[in-house]
């Protein structure tokens, strides 16, 4: 059976869902696209109404504030992720195998998917590279915890855990080595990108490099 992508989003996270009218797909196709070009910082509501030829009131009615809206994007991914990863993978036997797929989905470059039109999903990668951690390093991130925010991020770190348990249900690391992938994935593109010397690849920005650095670093850890 061909798997679906249903990806249902906390409802603390909107007072309306923007799944539902072509303003909020609208406002979130935006706020992408704007966060990606000039940075979270730079993003606000009037900048975001302006371009989508709206008013701020009328992106207020969707967010109650720009840090729930870069929370519900960013969770989006994170759940498109897991589906991605699931997909994937259904068909592999081998939990070393599926374990390799899952780095090689985190390390490489995203492609946009063609059923969503209003998420580019290769920029929302890149946000998430650069500007993810913005969404729990708050302080409010224990009232943020409390709302179930983060569920998508610990569900897919659920997912490569378990995982890494069916490669060897010994390890006693599995959710610690699950966030360290993800999170190694993300910081080891950006240092490529941006700061080269912080890495071992030169400047051959592959990102087949970074999947290649992680295979190393967990099947040594694991085995």
């Amino acid at each position: 059976m061909e798997l679906q992508l249903q990806i249902k989003m906390n409802e603390a996270l909107y007072l309306r869902n923007p799944e539902q009218s072509e303003l909020g797909k609208n406002i979130i196709m935006h706020s992408i696209i704007m966060i990606h070009k000039n940075g979270f910082e730079a993003l606000t509501f009037k900048k975001l109404a302006k371009e989508i030829g709206t008013t701020e009131a009328g992106i207020y009615r969707y967010f109650e504030n720009k840090h729930l809206l870069l929370t519900y994007v960013i969770s989006w991914y994170w759940s498109w992720i897991e589906f991605q990863i699931v997909f994937q993978t259904k068909n592999i036997k081998s939990p070393k195998l599926k374990l390799k797929k899952v780095i090689n989905i985190l390390a490489t470059a995203v492609e946009d998917d063609e059923e969503i039109s209003y998420v580019n999903s290769s920029l929302l990668h890149q946000i998430v590279i650069s500007e993810g951690s913005k969404v729990y390093l708050t302080k409010q991130v224990g009232e943020d915890n409390k709302h179930r925010f983060f569920k998508p991020y610990k569900d897919l770190c659920k997912v490569i855990g378990d995982l890494i348990l069916e490669c060897n249900s010994k390890y006693k690391y599995p959710r610690s080595l699950a966030t360290t992938i993800i999170e190694m994935a993300h910081f080891q593109n950006f240092f490529m990108n941006n700061l080269p010397s912080l890495t071992d690849f030169g400047d051959s920005k592959k990102e087949s490099k970074i999947a290649a650095f992680l295979n190393d670093l967990v099947f040594s850890s694991i085995n």
